[in-house]
């Protein structure tokens, strides 16, 4: 592991885990839309870019746009919650919030971008990933994810990575809800307590 990068993991109850990492990463540059009508998102469409909303409370909005393959590099090679950018000369570190695809070819055509600000406290969206294999498999189960990623509030330097969610025990019926998963010191969970976030269903 490269000498700038800190990485640790707390293990929770049920065999969850929430893991934090923090390493530099590689710069991702988009460009500034010239105007924010329909025909200006179409023709960046056309010639290959996904477009961006980059917001946070008390920034201004930015209207960006970001080459569609480097975008989907850059998230598929980062390491923390954040992705950090340059749009014009502003360098900013930034988290996906949402994504909106079109409905025929799955390309993605749209993105929410959360500024992450150390010290303000801000809702961000966390995923989650599963590790093991459900012992429900042996009893025709079949693992459903209900949440891929959970709204967590707190500062960006409290936030987890991801959440890991252990699913070996998981048998035919039983599930994992967000009640069982232990946030970290500073951070609250948004989704409702009940709300099943993994679970094991007889196959159809």
């Amino acid at each position: 592991m490269p000498l700038n990068s800190r990485w640790w993991s707390i293990k929770f109850h049920r065999g969850i885990i929430a893991t934090y990492f923090t390493q530099r990463t590689t710069m991702l540059e988009g460009i500034i839309r010239e105007s924010i009508g329909k025909s200006n998102a179409k023709q960046l469409k056309r010639d290959g870019y996904l477009i961006a909303n980059i917001y946070a409370k008390g920034v201004e909005n930015i209207h960006a746009a970001f080459k569609r393959g480097d975008f989907i590099k850059a998230v598929r090679a980062k390491e923390a919650l954040t992705l950090e950018i340059k749009v014009g000369d502003k360098a900013l570190k930034v988290a996906i919030q949402e994504y909106q695809l079109h409905p025929v070819n799955g390309d993605i055509v749209h993105a929410d971008l959360r500024v992450a600000i150390p010290g303000v406290v801000g809702d961000y969206l966390v995923p989650v990933k599963t590790v093991g294999t459900p012992k429900g498999l042996k009893n025709k189960g079949v693992l459903i994810m209900s949440k891929r990623r959970l709204k967590v509030r707190g500062a960006i330097e409290n936030m987890p990575q991801h959440f890991t969610l252990d699913v070996s025990d998981l048998d035919r019926d039983d599930s994992l809800l967000v009640r069982d998963i232990e946030v970290p010191e500073g951070c609250k969970m948004m989704d409702r307590a009940d709300v099943s976030v993994c679970g094991m269903i007889k196959a159809g």
